[in-house]
Order: C-alpha cells, then sequence, then structure tokens
C-alpha cells in the first residue's frame, strides 16, 4: 500500500513538472518577439556602450547625453541605410513593370524563350525534365501586389520592433548600475558572484562577437561591392550593401543575397544580347559571390567565432538550424549569442560535469 502511494505521488509530481514545463514553454514561445527584443537590445547596447565611454572621456559629455548620442549614431544609420534602398526600388520598378503585370509576364517569357534558345543551340537537351512551354503558360506575377501589400503591412510591425530595441538599449545603458545593484541584491548568497561572474564573461563575449560581426560585414560588402563595380552593375553600392546585411543571417542569408543579385543583374542587362552580355555577366557575378563566400567561410567567420565564441562550426550550424526552425530568421540571427551565453552559465555552475566539460572546453 505505502509502495503504491509513493508511486502515485511519484506520478503526479512528474505529471505536474511535464504540464509546469509545457506551460513556461507555450508562454515563452507566446512572448518570443519580447524576448528576441531585448537579446537585440542588449546586443544593440554592447556595441553602443565604447561610443558613451568614448564621448564621456573624450568630449566630456554627461552620461545621458553620451547614451543618446550614440544611440543615435545608430538610428540615423539605420534610416541611412534604409533610405538608399529607395533609389534601388524606384529604378528596378522600371524594369519589373511592378504596375504592368502583364509586361513583366511577357518579359519573363521572352528571357525563358531566349533561354531555351541559347540551351538548344549547344545541344543541351532538357525538354524531357522541363517543358518551357508549360512555364510561360502558367507564368503569373499577381502574387507581387499581395507582397507589396504585405510589406506595407509589416511596416507597423517594423515600427514597434525598431522602438522597443532602442528602448530597452537606452534603458540597459542608463540603469546599469541601478540593474546590477538590484541583481546582486536578489541572487542567491550561495551563487551570486557566480552569476555575476557569468553575466561579465557574457557581456565581454559578446561585445567581441557583435563587434566582429560588424567588421564581417565591412568585409563582405568591400567584396561585393568590388565584384559588382568590375562587371558594371548599375547600384553597386547598394546591391552589396543589402548582400552584407544578408549574409549576417548565417547559411539562408548569402543564398538569398546570391540569388537577388543575379536577377538583378539579369535586369541591368535586360535589353541587351541575352547570349553575349546577360548570361555571361550574370555567371561572372555569381562565381564572384561564390569567391567572396569561401573567403568569407574560411578566414572571416573562423576568426569571428574564434575570437568571440569558441564554438565549433558544426555546433554553430546544429544550433543555427534548430534557432531556426523554432524562431525563423530571427532565431537564425540570435542563436549564436544565446548559445554563447548558455554555454557560459552552464561552465560556471556544472564544471564537472564530463558532458557539460566536453562542451565547454574551449571556453
Amino acid at each position: 500500500m505505502t509502495k503504491s502511494k509513493e508511486i502515485s505521488n511519484a506520478l503526479l509530481r512528474t505529471l505536474f513538472i511535464l504540464v509546469g514545463i509545457g506551460i513556461c514553454g507555450y508562454f515563452l514561445f507566446s512572448i518570443a518577439s519580447i524576448i528576441v527584443y531585448v537579446i537585440l537590445g542588449i546586443l544593440l547596447s554592447f556595441v553602443a556602450e565604447p561610443i558613451s565611454k568614448f564621448l564621456q572621456k573624450r568630449f566630456k559629455f554627461k552620461p545621458i547625453l553620451a547614451i543618446v548620442t550614440s544611440l543615435s549614431v545608430f538610428i540615423l544609420l539605420s534610416f541611412g541605410i534604409l533610405m538608399l534602398f529607395v533609389p534601388l526600388v524606384l529604378s528596378q520598378s522600371k524594369n519589373l513593370s511592378l504596375l504592368d503585370i502583364n509586361s513583366l509576364e511577357k518579359n519573363s517569357s521572352l528571357f525563358i524563350q531566349n533561354v531555351d534558345i541559347w540551351l538548344k543551340g549547344h545541344n543541351i537537351n532538357y525538354e524531357n525534365i522541363i517543358n518551357p512551354q508549360k512555364i510561360s503558360q502558367n507564368l503569373n506575377f499577381n502574387f507581387i501586389t499581395d507582397i507589396l501589400n504585405s510589406i506595407i503591412g509589416s511596416i507597423g510591425s517594423f515600427g514597434m520592433a525598431f522602438f522597443s530595441i532602442f528602448f530597452i538599449c537606452f534603458f540597459i545603458q542608463k540603469d546599469r548600475k541601478l540593474v546590477t545593484a538590484n541583481l546582486i541584491t536578489v541572487l542567491p548568497d550561495s551563487n551570486r558572484w557566480r552569476i555575476i561572474a557569468s553575466l561579465l564573461r557574457i557581456k565581454n563575449m559578446l561585445t567581441k562577437y557583435a563587434i566582429g560581426l560588424l567588421l564581417q560585414l565591412l568585409i563582405v560588402f568591400v567584396m561585393y561591392l568590388i565584384v559588382l563595380l568590375i562587371f558594371g552593375i548599375e547600384n553597386a553600392f547598394i546591391i552589396a550593401l543589402l548582400g552584407a546585411i544578408l549574409n549576417i543571417v548565417p547559411y539562408v542569408g548569402p543564398i538569398i543575397a546570391l540569388v537577388m543579385t543575379a536577377f538583378l543583374t539579369m535586369l541591368n542587362f535586360i535589353n541587351q544580347d541575352f547570349q553575349t552580355v546577360v548570361l555571361p555577366t550574370t555567371l561572372y557575378v555569381i562565381i564572384g559571390y561564390f569567391i567572396v563566400q569561401i573567403i568569407d567561410n574560411n578566414f572571416s567567420q573562423p576568426i569571428i567565432f574564434s575570437k568571440s565564441t569558441n564554438s565549433h562550426p558544426l555546433e554553430i550550424f546544429l544550433v543555427t538550424i534548430i534557432a531556426g526552425t523554432l524562431l525563423g530568421i530571427v532565431g537564425m540571427i540570435i542563436a549564436v549569442p544565446l548559445y554563447t551565453a548558455i554555454k557560459v552559465v552552464l561552465k560556471e555552475f556544472y564544471p564537472n560535469n564530463t558532458f557539460i566539460d566536453i562542451l565547454t572546453r574551449s571556453l
């Protein structure tokens, strides 16, 4: 009787624990966007803090003024980058015929016919696999208006995210001492200094990571720009900048940047001969982008990860894929800093655990 009671109690405890975990998981999933805002706000504060301290020491700015100035730099930079894309959209809208869907479909059918002629001219038999006539008949670009409407509808959400991130960043910097003092008071005496040590180490590592990421963005941008200028692509600066920004998204971003650039390259030369100009130039640009990615993957990224996260590329890949599955592109962006923070905490609190020791040995 006693044993059956103990078993039933154990089952009930297990059930309550599982229900609690489920509720917590659902709650965290429900506020995932807020968690992302907080993480991005913290990362931004790590990058803005050196600028704020420099203004205070060099130009004797008051703390509040220094913080506002440092964040204003990032706000103006963000709006400046956003405004750079206006000429690109305006110039490409004519080629894309966004206001004339029928014209766009006609241009696309002509493009498919040119590809068909080029492949047949080189004795490439592909009709058993792909039917170009069927593709031309099924072309329907009405989805473009739907995409534009969704973009316009998402502007409000983007504005909310933008405001939230900078608002969080401002108060993290402004009340850093207050937050630290309250944190010390709230933390349990037994683990207080372990937690503080973990937070300081996380801050140092993520600061290096954020600055390294900006450096990587600059390197990729310069290399993309060189490739585009060599082949005379219009709006090379803006396209290279967009490609560099997309490169921040691991694995998926470079692919999107490559497809986007190839498409824009074709549009730049849409009125010229397909075989002698459009196709060769597009292929050269694609090869150039591949070379940039080889350099970035073998030099830029390993240096950043080895200096900041000390994680194996396979770890980064798996963590990024899992985060992307759960939270989409935003999850892929925050995966590395979040994973780094978790590793630091595990190493600080469970240094004798064999699995954690193996996982965090490089820290």
